[in-house]
């Protein structure tokens, strides 16, 4: 039986991605500020302890306004990482590792427009061949801003035009 989450004790900002899920806040491993950029799909940090502090492959990194997925944990300083849906992060980046994405967030929309997310209840298909086909997406039109939406969510897609995202739990 469906419930409606009345009180919320955690909140991230959420980054739109088409490709990386919203993280769960209770698995942050670490943060810090990017380094050299110039690298097409190395993510690093000099004062990185990445080992150390025990980030896995999969781990979701938030940087800014970007989101991308851990693909190779080379080193301390280096990761290597997903750019599907677009740039590396700049270098002097801030960032937030998390090691898992979560099972499913309520939203709160600061400003009106569309919405797409993918449910948490949608997961991901297999075909008979093994390979994944994803999740299907579901569009909210002129979904209202300053509101709590009473949805269970795992993704939010870029082609999002609502504003000031924020995943509850």
């Amino acid at each position: 039986m469906a419930y409606q989450r009345l009180q919320v004790s955690e909140g991230l900002a959420v980054i739109p991605s088409n490709t990386v899920k919203i993280p769960d806040p209770a698995t942050k491993v670490t943060s810090g500020t990017t380094g050299d950029a110039s690298v097409a799909s190395a993510f690093t940090d000099a004062a990185g302890t990445f080992v150390t502090d025990g980030v896995q492959v999969g781990a979701i990194i938030y940087a800014t306004s970007k989101a991308y997925y851990v693909l190779e944990v080379t080193n301390d300083t280096t990761l290597v990482v997903s750019v599907s849906d677009g740039v590396i992060a700049g270098s002097g980046t801030l960032y937030t590792i998390y090691n898992a994405a979560t099972k499913a967030c309520t939203l709160y929309l600061g400003g009106t427009g569309s919405l797409v997310v993918e449910m948490a209840s949608n997961r991901d298909q297999y075909l008979a061949d093994g390979s994944a086909q994803p999740a299907p997406s579901l569009t909210f039109i002129a979904a209202p801003g300053s509101a709590f939406l009473p949805l269970l969510v795992t993704k939010v897609g870029v082609a999002t035009t609502a504003t000031n995202i924020v995943a509850l739990w």
